[in-house]
């Protein structure tokens, strides 16, 4: 039975989904320096809280730059290219902030790695829309996030024991794993190219529903721009898991880095085991507002978990909820953002869909560990779970109203 929900949930895919879904694994697999970040910074280079918050803070604002920059140079030059260089510069990048240790030079050292990293994100997000046929947009990114939570579960426990040896292994470690993912997407899609770019424009888009075929800036469309909005205030939230949690296990819990691994590896291995046979047996039959309210609420009752218990399974609880939070929320924005967006924009609106996740990490950052320095941990899930609620209701109404126009 379960094998046969398996068989069917991934089923349908197209054989570039599956091969990008390799590359993409190849890549969250070796991803172990930003999960490990926070806690480098404070322990291995013995910087206070708040220089950790504005580097953080700066490593989304190089996220952000980047969103814009990956967006629109996939409009420009399709998303092959921008993919290919994202992954080789990061990881030339990488090597290079194994000298970089005073906080001056690593504010421009995260900025740019950051800004590097994140050109791949709206890339990548059109390359999932390109290689997908509508009826299984929903099901592509959600195979996407598979790839991506299934290396995020191998890479943090990874990322722990290498830390354990020394920090400087885990920029190497990364870098590498970026030239394997570089190298092996390089071979596989140098003959395929964009499906979708400037110089190709198919007749029938495999990117969007027919009547989504929109030639307008998502600058200008006023009603995505405030779903964006309520997206980045989601999104500061959920960014306090890989941000400030990991400081909250190892300063409340005493947690090792080995240990603090395996509760990140958790939350991807929930999103792994789950996400592809829940979204298959939903299918498009329940609105998407409903999947996403719920998500959000989900994450509310996991931050306010926190609060009103302690002990290694109440983490461990906190952490299921919010694997099944993403489940419910995450591929559900990305496929409203896709099927918003016509053939020659997909970039554009992917770029400010991912600009939300850049600008989540700007602000949610230096939020937290300015919360956390004032007035402890306890007034940040408080406030992390109640700015969930609050987004649950704007997004509401905003997502039904983004159905019908």
């Amino acid at each position: 039975m379960i094998l046969s929900l398996y068989r069917n949930a991934y089923g349908g895919l197209s054989r570039e989904s599956w091969l990008l879904t390799a590359v993409i694994f190849i890549n969250r697999a070796g991803a172990m320096v930003v999960p490990f970040l926070s806690v480098y910074l404070t322990e291995g280079l013995g910087l206070h809280i708040k220089q950790v918050g504005i580097l953080l803070s700066v490593y989304g604002m190089g996220a952000m730059v980047g969103n814009c920059i990956g967006g629109w140079l996939t409009d420009k030059i399709g998303h092959f290219k921008v993919q290919l260089c994202s992954f080789l510069l990061v990881a030339v990048w990488l090597i290079v902030m194994l000298w970089v240790q005073r906080f001056e030079f690593l504010v421009g050292g995260l900025f740019l790695l950051s800004a590097l990293t994140e050109c791949l994100s709206p890339a990548t997000a059109a390359a999932v829309s390109s290689y997908s046929p509508p009826q299984n947009i929903i099901r592509a990114f959600s195979l996407n996030r598979l790839a991506m939570n299934l290396g995020f579960s191998i890479g943090p426990a990874l990322g722990g024991i290498l830390a354990m040896v020394s920090y400087q292994l885990l920029f190497v470690v990364d870098s590498l794993t970026c030239i394997a993912a570089g190298a092996l997407f390089y071979f596989l899609f140098r003959q395929r190219q964009d499906s979708v770019g400037p110089e190709t424009e198919p007749t029938q888009p495999a990117t969007v529903a027919p009547e989504s075929h929109s030639e307008r800036s998502p600058y200008r469309d006023g009603l995505f721009l405030l779903f964006i909005a309520l997206c980045c205030c989601f999104l500061i939230s959920f960014s306090q898991v890989f941000t400030t949690m990991p400081l909250y296990w190892h300063q409340v819990y005493s947690l090792s880095k080995m240990e603090i691994g395996a509760l990140l590896a958790l939350d991807g291995l929930i999103v792994c085991l789950m996400e592809m046979i829940i979204v298959y047996l939903i299918g498009n039959r329940p609105a998407p507002w409903k999947m996403i309210v719920s998500g959000l609420s989900l994450m509310a009752l996991a931050f306010l978990l926190l609060n009103l218990a302690h002990g290694l399974p109440v983490l461990i609880l906190s952490i299921l909820l919010f694997g099944l939070s993403e489940i419910l929320s995450l591929p559900f924005i990305a496929s409203l953002t896709a099927r918003r967006s016509g053939p020659k924009n997909l970039g554009a609106y992917m770029g400010l869909y991912t600009l939300a996740y850049s600008a989540a990490y700007i602000v949610g950052p230096l939020a937290g560990t300015t919360l956390i320095d004032s007035f402890g941990f306890g007034t940040l899930w408080a406030s992390a779970g109640a700015l969930c609620m609050v987004t649950a209701g704007g997004l509401f109404l905003v997502v039904r109203r983004l159905q019908m126009s």
